[in-house]
């Protein structure tokens, strides 16, 4: 099973995203994780390689199952850790390999394209205290098939 760790900066109301040029969609930097490599450390390292930025105080908010059905047959899993910073060092890159970095309010979460389940993660991630926990099933387009998410705080 794959696994990926994403960042998104949060910083004075905007979010930096990554608009991939397949689908024109939007998505927080992030990567698969290399083997023997902690979320953490795969979501920092992503988040430099893609923007030349460095996270500061970044932790994790969401733990996610993504699965991609025909049918009920599962085509396709992988696990994807989301954290969140709401600082970072240096000067983020304008584009690179991947697409375009893209500084947008965070109430744009709401209307961007993007993945259904990105959404739903991105947005508790920049606006709910906690972690979330969720399931979410797509269709090989991924047109979401159905979501279940969970949620917990510290007392």
């Amino acid at each position: 099973m794959q696994r990926i760790a994403n960042l998104i900066i949060k910083k004075d109301n905007q979010v930096l995203l990554l608009k991939k040029p397949r689908r024109d969609w939007y998505v927080a930097p992030g990567g698969k994780m290399e083997p023997g490599e902690s979320i953490f450390e795969a979501a920092n390292r992503e988040f430099i390689e893609e923007t030349n930025a460095t996270p500061v105080n970044a932790h994790l908010k969401g733990i996610y199952t993504m699965v991609i059905k025909d049918g009920q047959q599962v085509i396709d899993e992988w696990m994807l850790y989301t954290f969140l910073a709401t600082n970072y060092t240096g000067v983020p890159l304008e584009e690179n390999r991947e697409g375009i970095l893209e500084w947008h309010p965070v109430e744009a979460l709401h209307t961007l394209p993007m993945a259904e389940g990105d959404r739903t993660n991105l947005l508790f991630a920049v606006n709910e205290a906690g972690m979330q926990y969720g399931t979410f099933e797509y269709t090989a387009d991924f047109e979401l098939l159905s979501e279940k998410i969970q949620q917990s705080q510290e007392a």
